[in-house]
């Protein structure tokens, strides 16, 4: 059974907060596989959509990441400085125009060829962000600035080139924690570098 409109009753729709994102409860029926209506409460944040990418070298075996800090991971007992794919919300710009532009500001890397290689909800339960994944290649000569971010948003991003081995290898201590990274990086390995 595929959930759509015939499966789910809206009876109420409050806004918690709009200071950042959007935070709403939503009280509503959801028809159950037997057929009953069940009421259900749910909140609900909403960021918009984002874009991820992972940038590579074939030749050198490399990959770019970002490390910067992220205060929600703080809060929850990690130092916050965490090891990330490149990404960002689209904010109007179609998931290929914002990745290119997002991976410049942070890496410092000019992109050409993306290439989409899935979609995915990262955290369903609470949040709307559906997130559209890429890889690209990337070579020196068209590395254009340090990268780094945008200062005015708070941004004080940190570039790192690894190799996919050593990579993988900070998933397995536990260095790398973020999914969509981990996503990327998988991706990598089983699709991109040949053994």
């Amino acid at each position: 059974m595929t959930a759509g409109a015939e499966m789910v009753r809206i009876k109420e729709v409050q806004t918690l907060s709009d200071s950042w994102y959007v935070l709403k409860k939503t009280r509503f029926e959801l028809r159950r596989r037997n057929g009953t209506w069940q009421e259900l409460t749910r909140e609900t944040y909403d960021r918009g959509n984002g874009s991820t990418i992972l940038l590579y070298n074939l030749a050198r075996r490399t990959v770019i990441l970002t490390r910067q800090f992220r205060y929600p991971a703080f809060v929850n007992g990690h130092s916050g400085m965490l090891i990330e794919a490149p990404a960002g919300l689209l904010d109007e710009a179609s998931p290929a125009d914002r990745i290119r532009a997002e991976a410049e500001e942070e890496t410092g890397f000019r992109i050409f060829d993306v290439k989409q290689i899935f979609e995915a909800f990262m955290s369903p339960g609470s949040v709307t962000e559906r997130l559209y994944f890429f890889v690209a290649a990337y070579d020196s000569e068209h590395r254009l600035s340090a990268g780094g971010g945008n200062e005015a948003e708070g941004e004080d991003i940190e570039v790192l080139e690894m190799t996919i081995d050593d990579a993988m290898d900070a998933i397995a201590r536990g260095e790398i924690q973020d999914g969509k990274t981990i996503m990327l990086l998988q991706y990598a390995l089983l699709h991109l570098f040949p053994a």
